[in-house]
Order: C-alpha cells, then sequence, then structure tokens
C-alpha cells in the first residue's frame, strides 16, 4: 500500500518535543517496516517549509534558511516525491465541485485530488476530519497504525 504523509506528520517528525512526535515516528517506522510505500507532494514540502522557516513565537519552528533546506533534502532521502501533474489541478475542479468546497479545504481538497491523480489511497495525518468527507481516500491516525503493531 502506498501512503501520503501529511505536512502535520512530517512536522511533527522534526518537532522532537511535540506531543505527537514518538506516534508519527513510530507509525512511520513501523509502516517502513512493512515496506509500505511513504510519499509525499511537493504541497507537502511547501506547507513544511512555511512552518518550518516561521519564528517560533507564532508557531514555527524558527528554522534559518539553510537548516530548512536540510530538511526539505532530507525528507526527499526519507519519501518518494511524486511531482505535481497538470491533471492534478483538473482533478481539484472535479472534486471541489463534488465537495462544495471552501476556504482552507481547498488545500486539503488538492492533496486529495494528487492522491488519486498518483493512485494513493491512504493518508497518514493527524486531522483525519479533514479528510473524512472524501470517499475516494482513507485518512489514518498514527494511532491507528500503531494498534495494528
Amino acid at each position: 500500500m502506498t501512503y501520503l504523509l501529511d505536512t502535520n506528520i512530517l512536522l511533527r517528525l522534526r518537532q522532537t518535543t511535540h506531543p505527537q512526535h514518538s506516534n508519527a515516528l513510530k507509525a512511520v517506522l513501523f509502516l517502513k517496516k512493512k515496506q509500505e510505500t511513504l510519499c509525499i507532494f511537493p504541497q507537502n514540502l511547501m506547507g513544511f517549509w512555511v512552518v518550518a522557516t516561521r519564528p517560533m513565537e507564532v508557531n514555527g519552528l524558527g528554522l534559518n534558511f539553510q537548516q530548512a533546506l536540510q530538511e526539505i533534502q532530507l525528507l526527499k532521502t526519507f519519501f518518494i516525491l511524486y511531482e505535481d501533474k497538470p491533471s492534478i489541478f483538473q482533478q481539484w475542479e472535479i472534486l471541489i465541485v463534488k465537495y462544495q468546497v471552501m476556504g482552507k479545504k481547498a488545500h486539503d481538497t488538492r492533496l486529495v485530488a494528487g492522491m488519486i491523480i498518483h493512485q494513493v489511497n491512504y493518508i497518514l495525518t493527524f486531522n483525519i476530519n479533514d479528510f473524512k468527507n472524501y470517499s475516494e481516500i482513507t485518512a489514518v491516525e498514527p494511532l491507528k497504525i500503531l494498534e495494528n503493531e
């Protein structure tokens, strides 16, 4: 099976003092041990960059440019990067109409569109409610993965 790692998973992997770090790390290691395919999209890396380079005082990681660049390179080493395709936008348009998407949810809808185009059925996320309405994919929390350990 192939899992897309949501941006919140990537961030928790980096934030070693965050309460969700351990579950994110254990779930990723468990999936790797089972030889599941773990992927990311450019959108995940952009979202990671935004938070990584934002000051800690405003909920960021406070990384400098070089540190953030190194983190992006590491993520591309550890996980398979599925590139953007023009068909993702077309699929996104179909989904926003089908689900009547408004506001910030359009970002999550773009991830779902990418999953459909790349034939990725699962997304590992701490925010399963963000994806529960999309019948085309399955959102899985790290704790759910760890229950199967």
